[in-house]
Parts: C-alpha cells; sequence; structure tokens
C-alpha cells in the first residue's frame, strides 16, 4: 500500500508542476522551429564540406 500511496503521490506532485508551467504561445513554437530548422540545415552543410575536404586530404595522404 505504500508503494501505492507514493505512486499516487508521485503523479499529484508531477500533475500540480505542470500547472505551473508557462507554455509558449503557437508564434513563439512555430519561431523557435524556423530557427532549429535553419541552424540544422547550416550545420549539415558545414559538417558536409568539411567531410569532402578532410576525405579529399586523406585521399591525397593515402
Amino acid at each position: 500500500m505504500n508503494l501505492i500511496k507514493s505512486i499516487i503521490q508521485f503523479f499529484r506532485s508531477a500533475y500540480y508542476e505542470l500547472a505551473k508551467v508557462t507554455w509558449l504561445g503557437r508564434k513563439e513554437v512555430v519561431g523557435a522551429t524556423v530557427v532549429v530548422v535553419v541552424f540544422v540545415v547550416i550545420m549539415s552543410i558545414f559538417v558536409s564540406i568539411v567531410d569532402l575536404f578532410l576525405g579529399a586530404i586523406v585521399g591525397i595522404i593515402l
């Protein structure tokens, strides 16, 4: 019974904490998503260029 009470208390606490969260609006979520997608695209291009460059150097060396 003690385990069941502690599980119930955990979910009550989690619900209470989630009620205090200030959720972002649609505009902020879309803006943050766009920033993340642009950053991922830029970083993937950068990593691809570095990979091609280092691959060419290794190919020359070997």
